[in-house]
């Protein structure tokens, strides 16, 4: 589905909208008083912010450095951002934020903590060190109208580990994976390295594992000998570290809009790269879902915390013997855990870690800890049990529509309908003057003609015009990914009847042998692109 449906559908977005702003309320009525009675931000994560519920939802990249973070974020988005490079060595030394601007700008991570309408500003608590190294990159680009990603550093190897970033990098990690939509989590298919920090930021992951989506990358680089070694020993070293009854999913591709090498997955490739695609496309339509989720599993925590605080409350003597009882009760945590399932039923999986909670409670005064307070718990009862469950028809209801605008349109036959590839009128490009006017009349493909027409015809048109079948028989022999030659096809077919003509065609390939040279596509085709015979009913179409 195009992503230009999110203009054409206000009221599904409306919809979306009153169950988000429906969320946020519950929260500041619900959640957020028994939280600060409790003092559960001492303990736990800061409070939600406004902008957590209204943001778009986020996509975060991590892996080692030479993984192709970057360049796979350049894939998904199909242009360059500001401050991006690539290389082998690590290039990439911040977390950057790129987000859907009208103009394109860099904000540096002081700024960004201060802005209300970005959901950053519960980032300050980590300091200079880091903010330093984080900013938030604007664009217009269309895919991160529906959706922002975080780029981050690459995870040092172990020859690096003594290296010192000057701040928490897992606690960092942590903070983005609680609050993200989707983790995608990179490994080189030719070096395969489990390093002291990518250990601990596994860790920094644990209790997301439903967020993180693996990807072996560069997979058209190894024979399928080495590809089948590299999967099971990545399978077997995931396995250890998150030890979860369910199988991560790794997805094997090359995720660059470069020509890829052939080799004999070359298709397994194609089909993993459209699974991919098609789970981040869907990101839209269950951002409210998601933002449900978290919220449950908050109160959840929230309820839990308050009963272990509580707890400790009422066994604190009134005078004597303060400290050496606190020691004492901090030791007993896992007991009293026992204790506190049993005597409130409350499951085991809404506790928090005990060894860190011990750690934090270590630091606090137990005489300023409040008891249990019948009305806040009764609130935040009736969120789980009735205001929750009213919500979720409503999010049936609009997940059913599948009206919602998505991203990515990776399914290379779903681009030969023509409701895929409605788009908004071609732009013109600006005259400057009278002496350019022959030079902006003039068609940019005119001269290479003649060599795209020979292929054209070698391909056997019926009535002038090439079937969409045969187009793309004919441009996956160029190894493209299947997403360019998406874009590429959408571009070329100017009038949107499913078929291009010989000029259409040799504006196809035109735009391929650009890509191949290593040129970025337009988003929108430009006037001196437009074929000759498509100017007339551009230009009427625009009136």
């Amino acid at each position: 589905m195009s992503i230009r449906r999110l203009r054409s559908n206000p009221k599904t977005l409306g919809d979306v909208n009153l169950v988000t702003e429906e969320l946020k309320n519950l929260y500041h009525k619900r959640l957020l008083p028994i939280e600060k009675y409790y003092s559960f931000h001492h303990f736990h994560s800061p409070s939600y912010e406004d902008a957590e519920f209204d943001n778009k939802p986020m996509v975060l990249v991590m892996g080692q450095y030479s993984t192709g973070k970057t360049t796979f974020i350049r894939y998904l988005i199909e242009q360059d951002f500001p401050g991006s490079r690539v290389g082998p060595e690590p290039t990439t030394d911040c977390f950057t934020a790129l987000m859907y601007g009208e103009m394109e700008g860099i904000i540096p991570g002081n700024a960004l903590t201060v802005d209300p309408k970005k959901p950053f500003r519960n980032l300050d608590p980590f300091g200079n060190a880091f903010l330093n190294r984080f900013q938030c990159v604007q664009m217009p680009n269309q895919v991160l109208e529906s959706v922002s990603i975080i780029d981050t550093p690459g995870i040092l190897t172990a020859a690096k580990r003594k290296l010192s970033r000057g701040y928490d990098f897992p606690a960092v990690l942590h903070w983005f994976a609680e609050r993200v939509d989707r983790i995608i989590l990179l490994f080189d298919a030719h070096k395969l390295e489990f390093s002291d920090e990518l250990t601990r930021a596994f860790g920094a992951l644990c209790g997301y594992e439903d967020k993180l989506r693996v990807v072996l990358n560069k997979a058209d680089r190894v024979d399928s000998q080495q590809l089948m070694r590299v999967y099971g020993a990545l399978m077997w070293s995931l396995g250890k570290v998150f030890r979860t009854p369910e199988i991560l999913r790794v997805y094997i591709g090359s995720f660059w809009s470069e020509p890829r090498q052939k080799c004999d997955h070359y298709q397994l490739i194609e089909l993993e790269e459209e699974d991919l695609l098609a789970d981040i496309r869907n990101l839209p339509c269950n951002a409210a879902v998601r933002k449900l989720n978290d919220l449950v599993k908050r109160a959840r925590l929230v309820r839990a915390h308050a009963h272990i605080i509580s707890y400790l409350k009422q066994e604190m003597p009134t005078l004597f013997c303060k400290e050496s009882k606190k020691h004492n009760l901090i030791y007993q945590l896992p007991v009293i855990f026992t204790k506190i399932q049993q005597q409130h039923r409350v499951p085991a999986g809404d506790f928090p870690d005990c060894t860190k909670l011990q750690e934090k409670l270590l630091g606090q005064d137990f005489s300023k800890f409040k008891t249990l307070k019948p009305s806040l718990m009764a609130s935040l009862d009736k969120l789980l049990t009735t205001d929750i469950a009213n919500l979720v028809p409503l999010l049936q209801q609009e997940l059913r529509k599948k009206s919602l605008p998505s991203v990515l349109d990776g399914e290379f036959l779903g681009t030969f309908r023509p409701e895929h590839y409605k788009r908004d009128p071609f732009k013109e490009l600006k005259r400057d003057d009278e002496s350019s006017e022959t030079d902006f009349d003039e068609w940019a493909v005119e001269k290479y003609k003649p060599k795209y027409d020979e292929i054209f015809y070698n391909l056997s048109p019926n009535g002038g015009k090439l079937s969409g079948t045969k187009v793309k028989e004919w441009m996956t022999t160029t190894l493209l990914p299947n997403s360019v030659l998406a874009h590429i096809w959408r571009l070329s077919d100017v009038d949107g009847d499913g078929m291009l003509d010989n000029e259409e065609f040799a504006l196809a390939v035109h735009l391929i042998e650009g890509k191949l040279e290593g040129h970025w596509l337009p988003r929108e085709l430009p006037s001196h692109l437009v074929p000759p015979s498509k100017r007339l009913s551009t230009a009427s179409d625009e009136e």
